[in-house]
């Protein structure tokens, strides 16, 4: 084994095709994550948050850069790896930190945890815990809408976009529904988080195509790679994506290559992959990557950037303080929703 077993492609480059607003918004939504999960580390490691803890850190470019490329009417569906996801599609970050405390106030009344946020209200099905699990309800929930006469407010079928690791690809969940959604042509976008690692096992190791998109091109269906480290080229392939989908021309497979600057999970010892290779990825983080080409391009000052964070910071602060002032579920209510009440038809 060399020291370094994935080395990192040279970091993005080129002018940033957006003006000063939106490219801010994407920089925000990008620390907004980090800070956010940053902070649940630390909260983690006090025993605050409990059970199980997945982070999105080095992965910040795919989230944002994708859900702002879908529109409010689009059914998401995610991983384990979703807190970004919540943030971005409009989970208040209080309530998002509720439920990792495992608060009544939390989206899920904290029963839910880090790993399954919902959230009906902004179409967000989840947060599923298990390996390949929401690909299935994607598939069912573009089914729905295809049956549906409805069009959405962008003159064509609402897209549902499902977010899904590498090791998903290995299970049998993946093929079963992209046979389905080529043969039915449903209006399903598949954004695989690509970073190299399904759990502890390099994708080397796991599969003996490595190159994921013909996997998704032996279905039928378009199937493009893009950087995703990249915010920009993981915006554009998804605008031109969902467009695709959206226009019902059936599902499109996007593979978003990335890279997680974490451990799995916090308790993952990481004892497969070589810190020389984690080091040598974060010089290609989306976010100091992102910052460095607004300030050469005079959409960004230092000062901008520093009151960007701090109010970020704010932001993280004030959802601690909601999470630490909420309630916890009273014993009595524990088996609500459980069991059908006594006398219930």
């Amino acid at each position: 084994m060399t020291s370094v077993d994935h080395p990192a492609p040279p970091p993005p480059s080129g002018p940033v095709p957006y003006d000063k607003t939106f490219a801010l918004t994407l920089l925000t939504d990008m620390l907004r994550i980090r800070r956010l999960e940053e902070k649940a580390a630390e909260l983690y490691g006090a025993g605050k948050i409990r059970g199980f803890l997945h982070l999105y850190i080095g992965e910040e470019a795919v989230g944002v850069g994708a859900l702002h490329a879908l529109t409010p009417e689009d059914n998401i569906v995610a991983t384990y790896r979703e807190h970004g996801h919540a943030l971005v599609r409009g989970m208040d970050m209080g309530v998002l930190m509720a439920e990792m405390y495992g608060k009544r106030e939390g989206c899920a009344r904290g029963r839910g945890g880090s790993m399954h946020l919902f959230d009906a209200k902004t179409r967000l099905f989840g947060g599923n815990a298990i390996v390949a699990g929401g690909l299935p309800l994607a598939v069912g929930l573009a089914l729905a809408e295809k049956m549906s006469p409805k069009v959405g407010a962008q003159g064509g079928r609402r897209v549902t976009a499902c977010f899904f690791g590498d090791g998903a690809v290995a299970e049998g969940a993946f093929h079963e529904s992209m046979n389905l959604a080529a043969l039915w042509k449903l209006p399903v976008l598949f954004c695989c988080e690509n970073n190299l690692y399904a759990m502890g096992t390099a994708l080397e190791r796991y599969e003996s195509q490595t190159d994921l998109c013909q996997k998704a091109a032996s279905y039928a269906m378009p199937a493009v790679a893009a950087d995703g480290m990249d915010i920009v080229a993981v915006h554009e392939a998804v605008k031109v994506a969902a467009a695709r989908v959206r226009a019902g021309a059936g599902p499109v497979f996007l593979e978003l290559r990335t890279y997680r600057f974490r451990a799995h999970s916090m308790f993952d010892a990481e004892a497969y992959r070589q810190k020389a290779e984690v080091e040598e990825w974060k010089t290609r983080g989306p976010i100091h990557t992102f910052t460095a080409r607004l300030k050469a391009e005079g959409k960004l000052t230092e000062e901008e950037f520093l009151a960007l964070d701090a109010a970020v910071a704010a932001e993280v602060a004030a959802a601690v303080a909601y999470a630490e002032a909420g309630t916890w579920e009273p014993v009595a209510d524990l088996l609500r929703d459980v069991h059908t009440p006594e006398g219930a038809a």
